[in-house]
């Protein structure tokens, strides 16, 4: 369903919208993590840590889509940084549990703080809880939607091979002369 509203239909500034959020979602990621001194792969783990009491490696590796081995080399660098600590699983010593230390968590709840209650502040200001409430199943929805997508797409055999070091730029490797 199409409604022309003078610079184009509903659908087209929505998605005009949510591409300019995502951009600035990224950058602002990738601030972080110049701030954090790793690269945005490792954020995203640091991400997952803030939001759980602890994770198993196996479990990081499913939600970041990254082999077993990858997710070794990732904590070994965040551990490295003092931004995670590796214990045994108390039930199964098979396993062992992830979780962020405390200094992280402060380090970065510093960095995001502001903007948490900046941007909670301003949209409290703006929009009444009746629409923060369809924000809120937008957000929810499309979140769902976008995830079912990745794992689709995860799905898909790679028609290169697989390039380290947290999320790349796109073109050639090296310094393949022009």
């Amino acid at each position: 369903m199409s409604s022309g509203t003078g610079s184009g239909s509903v659908e087209a500034r929505l998605g005009v919208a949510v591409q300019a959020y995502q951009g600035a979602v990224d950058d602002f990621d990738r601030e972080l993590a110049r701030l954090m001194g790793v690269n945005e792969t490792d954020l995203r783990c640091l991400e997952i840590l803030l939001a759980v009491p602890e994770i198993t490696p196996r479990e990081l590796s499913r939600q970041l889509g990254l082999t077993t081995g990858s997710v070794t080399t990732m904590l070994d660098r965040l551990e490295k940084l003092a931004y995670l600590t590796r214990t045994p699983h108390p039930d199964d010593r098979r396993k062992t549990l992830i979780r962020v230390t405390n200094e992280a968590a402060q380090q970065a709840y510093g960095l995001i703080g502001p903007f948490i209650e900046d941007a909670g502040r301003r949209v409290r200001e703006r929009y009444t809880p009746e629409q923060l409430e369809v924000v809120i199943d937008y957000l929810t929805f499309t979140r769902d939607v976008q995830q079912g997508h990745v794992e689709r797409l995860r799905e898909i055999p790679a028609s290169r091979p697989a390039r380290t070091g947290g999320r790349q730029s796109p073109g050639p490797r090296g310094g393949a002369a022009r």
